[in-house]
């Protein structure tokens, strides 16, 4: 009997064991769904000081949606911390003064504990209006998920920009320009009867970070977005966002009053055409009072614009600034270029644009490329900034890495864009004092797979680019461990170990794919994999040759004097540090200089042998991210720990292939041997250059 009660005991015991091994596999197993808003469970000094704190939502004066979806996020942050529903009354409150008469920019807020007479300590998120409260809710949970003590926190935070924009390169049939994360997250087909929760989930996750625009459709901008059927469903998308305080703006194609307004011409001079804009922004802000405004990309890559009636940008511009009055905004993109006989594509934009200065209607923002060229892994900082102190700038960067590897292995860009914002302009500012007073858009790389972006890594790209638009003084290193932190595990040592791989990880991929300021030698069409031979295509500029000038002798880009003279376009005091290829830094050599082979670098190696370490310090530094990986599996879920292997692995193939295929067309041209001891490249040249990518995403 006894036996037979044990044994039933036993097999009960191993039951319940079962249970709740299954039970913690499926409570820790992720996909990366959630991104940096996982709020894991507090262990260890941190939880305690939260159970002790015992938080309670409160809410004070009349609630609006706002402040309503504040309270949620508190309260779902709070039981994910906590590790169970927080307390309904008794505890310390945490109370939301919103709307409080304060003065300050829209979004500022503050966040203070305080010792009640109970002797309670008591959280208050103050703000001069609702979406401010918002931010702070959020600013609050990330203290807490990073282990803050509840009852220390004190913040007090405005935003830098008063514009911090997502740029969507998705268009209607699903596809996405440039997306490497699936489909579009926008389902225009079943808008708006049905509105995703994905929706809201990326409300959230912008809010977290304090992103207030969103522009929903590809620059290469289809005319349907304008016509009455995409009304109802901008609106649908625009009410969803309104209490995460994200305005809606769209894209808009210049020659949409031929193609869907029925008229003969889309000159911006002429009455019927003004007419016809003001109609469409009329009927855009009845649907939605705040409606954000139109973002245009013209003249530029076959886009129509005004210049196709010999009208300047500015007189495009402004005659859609005048539509939208002062209620909205044109966002008039600066990266144009056009096949002519200038010798150097990177001077286009300054050429066309810097005359302008002064000429732009008042609600017309221009918006840069953080480079001159094209989101390479380094170019220097656009000449542009700062060059037209009359005209409202923004900086635009790329969170979609389609020059980077895409959606493979860690490249984390939080260091290209510091490298840009802190860039003095030569002018009496850094670029980030430039566009502070106006903001910053990101091309977004969200799409329909479950982790958002296709790589678990580049979820640390999205969020660095809304806290940097938020706080452009933020470091990388502190943006890495907040997201770190976060999104895979407090864990010291994990933290300790992973964010340097993240910080050099950038620099790897400069280093194996375009070294020594080399840039555009990607593929051409889908910008996937090394080419740098490619010279055949009709229009030069979309020559990986065009930018190498590789020959026998030499290689580089001369944009000195003596060449196309690009160095000019920027202010004294910068140009000089450029000018002198023996004192310059030598990440942006061969940007400005056509070079031999037998130059002495600054390491004292010839250019030929420096070229070759760059590419194998970019390699071996793909290796040692793949190796530390490994070392860093107990401190993360299997799935996640899987996903970010596999990509790594990919990325140290993709760093093989860029460093063997480029030392192989270059020594089809020099001839010079590899430096003893160097790996010779793994295949011939012409393997490399019959390698085809017809189903390369993006």
């Amino acid at each position: 009997m006894m036996r037979g009660r044990s044994l039933v005991n036993r097999i009960a015991a191993s039951i319940a064991a079962l249970a709740l091994l299954m039970a913690g596999h499926a409570a820790t197993a992720e996909d990366g769904y959630a991104l940096w808003l996982r709020y894991a469970p507090l262990t260890g000094s941190a939880k305690e000081r939260l159970d002790q704190f015992n938080p309670v939502v409160v809410q004070t004066g009349e609630a609006d949606p706002s402040v309503k979806v504040a309270e949620e996020e508190l309260r779902r942050g709070l039981t994910g911390l906590l590790g169970h529903v927080p307390a309904s009354s008794g505890g310390s409150p945490i109370v939301l003064a919103c709307n409080d008469g304060s003065s300050g920019a829209r979004g500022h807020f503050n966040v203070a504990a305080h010792q009640q007479a109970n002797g309670r300590s008591l959280l208050a998120i103050s703000a001069a209006d609702s979406v401010g409260c918002l931010y702070g809710a959020f600013a609050l949970l990330r203290e807490l998920s990073l282990g803050r003590d509840p009852a220390t926190v004190e913040l007090a935070q405005a935003p830098a920009m008063p514009l911090r924009m997502l740029d969507h390169w998705d268009n209607p049939d699903g596809t996405v320009e440039r997306g490497y994360a699936g489909r579009s997250i926008f389902d225009w087909w079943h808008l708006p009867e049905e509105l995703s929760p994905r929706m809201i989930d990326y409300a959230r996750a912008n809010a977290s970070i304090g992103i207030n625009g969103v522009v929903v459709n590809n620059v290469n901008a289809s005319p349907l977005f304008l016509t009455e059927r995409y009304l109802p469903k901008l609106k649908r998308l625009a009410d969803a966002w309104r209490p995460y305080g994200i305005r809606l703006y769209i894209s808009v194609r210049f020659s949409a009053p031929i193609e869907v307004g029925g008229l003969k011409t889309a000159d911006p001079l002429a009455p019927q055409v003004k007419a016809w804009w003001k109609a469409q922004a009329g009927k855009l802000y009845q649907a939605i009072p705040d409606f954000g405004g139109f973002l245009v990309k013209a003249n530029s890559e076959g886009q129509p614009g005004p210049q196709d009636y010999h009208r300047t940008h500015a007189q495009g511009a402004n005659m859609l600034a005048a539509a939208l009055g002062n209620r909205g905004t044109v966002i008039w993109r600066a990266f144009v270029y056009a096949s002519s006989g200038e010798t150097d594509r990177v001077k286009q934009a300054y050429e066309e644009f810097k005359p302008l200065d002064g000429k732009f209607a008042p609600n017309v923002i221009l918006q840069v490329k953080n480079g001159p060229l094209d989101f390479q892994p380094r170019e220097p900082f656009h000449p542009l900034f700062g060059a037209m102190p009359h005209t409202r700038m923004m900086l635009e960067a790329q969170i979609t890495r389609e020059y980077l590897g895409q959606a493979t292995g860690i490249v984390y860009l939080a260091p290209l864009w510091k490298e840009v914002l802190d860039a003095p302009t030569g002018h009496g500012a850094t670029v980030a004092q430039v566009i502070e007073p106006t903001g910053m858009a990101g091309v977004a790389n969200t799409g329909s797979d479950r982790d958002w972006t296709g790589d678990q890594f580049d979820q640390a790209n999205w969020y660095a680019f809304g806290r940097l638009a938020w706080s452009p003084a933020l470091s990388s290193d502190q943006i890495a461990r907040e997201w770190v932190g976060q999104t895979f595990s407090r864990n010291p040592n994990f933290v300790r170990q992973l964010v340097p791989m993240m910080l050099s990880s950038r620099q790897a991929v400069v280093d194996y794919m375009t070294p020594l300021g080399l840039a555009h030698q990607m593929g051409t069409g889908h910008h996937y994999g090394p080419a740098p031979w490619v010279c055949t295509l009709d229009r030069p500029e979309w020559n990986p040759c065009y930018y190498n000038r590789a020959d026998a002798e030499g290689i580089g880009f001369d944009r000195t004097r003596s060449g196309s003279d690009a160095l000019a376009q920027y202010a004294p005091s910068v140009a000089a540090q450029w000018a002198d290829p023996r004192t310059m830094d030598e990440n942006d050599l061969l940007w400005f200089h056509h070079l031999p082979w037998s130059y002495r670098t600054q390491s004292g190696k010839s250019l030929w042998d420096e070229l070759i370490s760059r590419y194998d310090r970019g390699v071996a530094a793909v290796d040692s991210m793949a190796r530390e990986w490994q070392t860093l599996q107990p401190y993360v879920d299997h799935e996640r720990f899987v996903d970010v292997a596999s990509s790594l692995a990919i990325q140290r193939k993709e760093a093989r292939w860029w460093r063997d295929a480029s030392i192989a067309y270059w020594q089809s041209l020099n001839h010079l041997p590899l430096p003893a001891g160097e790996r010779p490249p793994e295949h011939s040249l012409s393997y490399y250059e019959a390698l085809e990518f017809p189903d390369a995403p993006g």
